[in-house]
Formats: C-alpha cells, structure tokens, sequence
C-alpha cells in the first residue's frame, strides 16, 4: 500500500519517518514517499497518484488549500478550514484536515489539561490557523486571532465564533507564521508575556522563540499528533475497504 506526502518544500520532512514507523507498528507493508510539488499543481499530482495505486496522501504548504478542489468528501474541520492535509482515494476523495487536532492534542499535553475555558490567541490566518480554530470551535475555549489583513481577520472570527486579538492579551499563543515572521511591537510584547507559546514550526524552522528570547514550544508534538491522526484516518478506511 502506497502513501505520499506532497508539497514544497518536503526534503526535510519528518513525515517519511513517522508514517513509515507508524506502518511498522501496524504491520502494514507499504510505503511513503515525499513528493515536491509546487504550488498551483495539487489537483493535478493528486489526480496522478491516484492514478498510480496510491491509497492516499498528506498535503503540505503550499497545497492544503488547493487540494480541496481534488476531494469529493471532506471532513468538518477540513470544511471550516477549507484546507485539507489528508487525502484517501477510495471510490470518492475523501479530504480530512488533522492540524488542529495535532495541535489540540499538543497543547493539552503541554497543559497537563484540556483545553476549555483557557484563552488561546492564534498568530496567523493560513490553513493551518483555521483548522487550529475549527478544532477549537468545538471546545469551551476562547479564541482570538491576529493577522496583518484586518479583512481577513474579521472574516474568520465571523467563521469560528472567535475574537479579534484584545487589549487584555490571551494566556496561550499559538503562532501559525511563518519561520523568521516579524511581529509588530505591542504584539511582541503580548506573546512575550504570554504564560505558555506554541510554534506550529518544527525543528530548526521554528524561529519565533529567538526572536521572543523566551522558551517556546517547538512544533514536533503537533507534528508527530497530527501525523498520527493522520494514520490513523487511513488505517480505518482501509480497514473498511478491506
């Protein structure tokens, strides 16, 4: 059984290594494999591994928005997000979205609690900041959101029931930005003061903690809980077709 993970870029990817450790775990003989694929080609290279045999496959920047095109069948964050990063190719494409609940499952681990009731400011308006969102949208949570385009901002706190980033600045930050993204002073500030912060950048992609100088937490838990679902997803459809 085949899986792949496609986007740009993926050289240094760690889902290779997690899924393929996953599939041992399981006892599933197959294989996964990191395809690059730029931006404005998503449906396409999807539609050819299909093609190919593949059962399906993870979706990585730039690609979760325009694989959502390729899907016939989405999930409920995948819906809220409108950004998918897990396809499988049964007889429908069947797109899933599992950054949020990676990033859910991280965030209690690091609380040692779930997440109700906490105040979370997310950075950012991507994909990945609106799946953060449509999982906690099903918590007691209360959310808050930062983003240059005051446009966009105001759109998804009309979608997720969120609220614009406030005066009195949220305990826990989640940043959705990109490696090296410069933060407005008084925003700087608030996130600095922050009592615990989460980077959805792993490994040395996550930068905001140097730039903050205070202890961050990197993106690998998200990572490795995300990837999990993610197999997890597969493994239950496949069981189905089976």
């Amino acid at each position: 059984m085949k899986f792949a993970l496609i986007g740009d870029p993926v050289a240094a990817s760690r889902s290779p290594e997690l899924q393929r450790g996953f599939m041992a775990e399981a006892d599933l003989d197959g294989e996964y494999i990191a395809i690059r694929v730029s931006s404005g080609h998503a449906v396409q290279a999807i539609q050819r591994l299909r093609k190919d045999g593949y059962a399906g496959c993870n979706v990585t920047t730039p690609l979760k928005e325009e694989a959502v095109a390729a899907c016939d069948l989405l999930d409920e964050d995948a819906r809220l997000a409108q950004a998918v990063n897990t396809l499988f190719f049964g007889r429908k494409i069947f797109g899933a979205n599992t950054d949020g609940s990676g990033a859910r499952t991280a965030l209690e681990s690091a609380l040692g609690e779930p997440v109700m009731l906490h105040r979370i400011g997310i950075l950012g308006t991507g994909a990945t900041a609106r799946a953060i969102l449509a999982q906690l949208h099903e918590t007691d949570a209360y959310t808050f959101c930062w983003g240059r385009d005051p446009e966009k901002v105001i759109a998804i706190c009309e979608r997720f029931e969120c609220q614009v980033w406030p005066p009195n600045p949220p305990e826990i930050v989640i940043s959705c930005l990109l490696p090296e993204a410069e933060l407005p002073p008084a925003l700087r500030d608030d996130v600095r003061k922050a009592d615990l912060v989460m980077d959805v950048n792993y490994g040395q992609r996550s930068t905001i903690g140097r730039h903050l100088g205070r202890e961050v937490i990197r993106g690998d838990a998200m990572l490795e809980a995300q990837a999990r679902a993610s197999f997890d997803f597969w493994l239950a459809h496949v069981e189905q077709v089976i």
